[in-house]
């Protein structure tokens, strides 16, 4: 017997094709299918109706669903059979032959209770559908208040951030995706930095029609097999754990039991709110239209992360720094307060040291007479308040420095600062992250529209999901290499990524064939100690062009995410 607290939920793994009537069908047995475990919300799949593959404009229309169509009453009237919310997404017709792809949500009674258009269109679906021109709802319903996100939307931060700052405790995501990072990367990150529970159904068979399978496989250089859904629809919880996940091939139904009062919970283990602590007085850029700096130019650089541990700072930090000198190393990223120790008791005392060896590694980098940048975080006494500071230092100078943005428990005696601040230098432009900085998308997304290439964090982790998923989020989304220290953990070690050089779809690829990974970076992680070293490829940060007119920097939805802008309880 489950709690009174909980509900189940559920999601639907399909193959849909080209014929209407069978994928009715198939999408009414497998509400049957689900319908037997008695959950009370059911999720399916992106395009249920018919695979995003059409002629023309016109072509994509007729195949469309009106909301008062055979298919759509259709499901309907099984939520109201069983009693059950049920999210589909079809593409809808809509006024003047334009169609949308949207998500509905039919509660228990069959009644249509929310709908929400796809903001981030993928590729060619610039060409047949329109986005959305107004944010998805949040949705009040017996189980918990839902919010509804599609597809392309999962691939930034935005959508799914408004709909969590709205109030979302369950983000239900429809997929038609072939790319494995959706699964490993875009689903549970979605979950984790929202503090949320995501339900996401992803479809598996062939994602063009099947007579079209070997000519369009010929035609863009991609084998057949990446051509079929990825599956691996899941449910997620709020710390980033993945409750049920499905396999990458088979129709099926996978389900847990949630309780969604759990995603009213946004405090991290220190107890930092990461919600009340974000900053949406810094946050306007995102919610304008601007385009991002301009590029320097950037060759492929030799970076490093170092993982010291233990009361020897100083001296470990100087190991670190003459290992790296004669490794060739440009850029080596140290955790935050390397040369303090592992926590901050006496803030003046801690000042005090951080200038001392703020004056140290000046010096050490001029001694050592290389290229070689150093990363790492100090206490600084300032006339504006202590500020927790990470600072770049490269040939006997201080070169840049940021100021922590967010506030945070561990650091309560931490001012934090107003603007976020970049490093131009010869081989790149860097954004220096500082500490919890690294824990919100926000930080990244200004970060990416300043125009760096380079993220240096020099940070803390503590849970499992910002080594695992966020940081590779970060890089993914915003196409940012990244360069990130922490002290060794229970929940993981230092990484470095670089991104690939092949990424925007329908174009030549050189370096590798189509293998599943579409946004995903590429990941080397650290040992429990010792320097990790691997090259970074910044210039390959110049290109957001995910397919087509699918821009993740310049394309995001950044006219509907007002509510990044806004303070916490205005969202409320």
């Amino acid at each position: 017997m489950r709690d009174r607290s909980t509900i189940r939920v559920a999601a639907i793994q399909l193959a849909s094709g080209d014929n209407l009537a069978a994928n009715l069908r198939g999408c009414l047995r497998m509400i049957d299918r689900a319908a037997q475990l008695r959950p009370a919300l059911i999720v399916l799949p992106e395009f249920c109706n018919h695979v995003s593959w059409y002629e023309d404009r016109a072509h994509s229309y007729r195949v469309s669903v009106a909301l008062d169509s055979g298919f759509l009453r259709a499901i309907a009237g099984k939520a109201r059979e069983h009693q059950a919310h049920i999210v589909i997404n079809c593409t809808v017709q809509r006024d003047e032959g334009v169609a949308t792809g949207t998500s509905l949500m039919y509660g228990p009674d069959g009644e249509l209770i929310a709908a929400s258009d796809k903001q981030l269109l993928m590729g060619h679906e610039h060409n047949f559908l329109q986005r959305a021109t107004a944010p998805g709802p949040v949705t009040t319903t017996a189980i918990g208040r839902i919010g509804l996100y599609t597809g392309t939307d999962g691939l930034v931060c935005e959508t799914t951030r408004s709909l969590a700052l709205r109030g979302a405790q369950i983000l239900c995501n429809s997929l038609s995706s072939a790319a494995r990072c959706d699964s490993d990367l875009h689903i549970p990150v979605r979950a984790a930095e929202n503090r949320v529970f995501v339900i996401a159904a992803n479809k598996v068979g062939p994602l063009v029609p099947k007579g079209l399978l070997a000519a369009v496989s010929q035609a863009t250089g991609t084998p057949e097999f990446y051509l079929h859904g990825a599956g691996n629809s899941q449910i997620v919880a709020p710390d980033g754990t993945v409750l049920a996940r499905a396999n990458a091939s088979d129709e099926t139904v996978i389900w847990a039991d949630i309780d969604p009062k759990l995603a009213l919970d946004k405090r991290r283990l220190d107890s930092t709110d990461l919600f009340r602590s974000r900053r949406p007085d810094l946050y306007a850029p995102l919610v304008q239209q601007a385009a991002p700096a301009p590029y320097p130019c950037a060759p492929e650089v030799l970076t490093a992360t170092a993982t010291v541990a233990g009361g020897a700072w100083l001296p470990t930090v100087d190991e670190a720094l003459r290992e790296a000198a004669a490794a060739g190393v440009t850029l080596l990223v140290l955790p935050e307060l390397a040369v303090v120790g592992t926590s901050v008791t006496n803030v003046t005392a801690a000042a005090q040291r951080c200038d001392a060896a703020l004056e140290y590694l000046i010096r050490a980098t001029r001694e050592l007479g290389t290229d070689l940048g150093v990363v790492t975080t100090i206490v600084r006494d300032t006339v504006k308040g202590i500020r927790h500071t990470a600072v770049y230092v490269a040939g006997g100078q201080l070169v840049g420095y940021q100021d922590q943005l967010h506030p945070c428990a561990r650091h309560p005696w931490a001012t934090p600062d107003h603007r976020i601040k970049t490093v131009d230098l010869p081989w790149g432009r860097v954004a220096l992250i500082v500490g919890d900085d690294a824990l919100y998308p926000e930080t990244f997304r200004l970060a990416a529209l300043s125009g760096a290439q380079v993220a240096a964090v020099s940070f803390h982790a503590q849970e499992a999901w910002e080594l695992q998923n966020g940081l590779l989020e970060r890089a993914a989304e915003n196409r940012l290499c990244m360069v990130a220290a922490t002290r060794p953990t229970a929940v993981g070690n230092s990484l470095i990524t670089t991104l690939h050089g092949d990424f925007t779809l329908m174009t030549p690829w050189t370096e590798r064939s189509f293998d599943g990974e579409l946004s995903s970076p590429i990941v080397r992680r650290s040992a429990r100690s010792g320097l990790l070293i691997a090259p970074v490829h910044p210039q390959h940060a110049n290109n957001k062009v995910l397919a087509g007119a699918t821009d993740l920097l310049q394309g995001r939805p950044w006219a509907l995410a007002g509510a990044l802008a806004l303070p916490h309880d205005s969202n409320a």
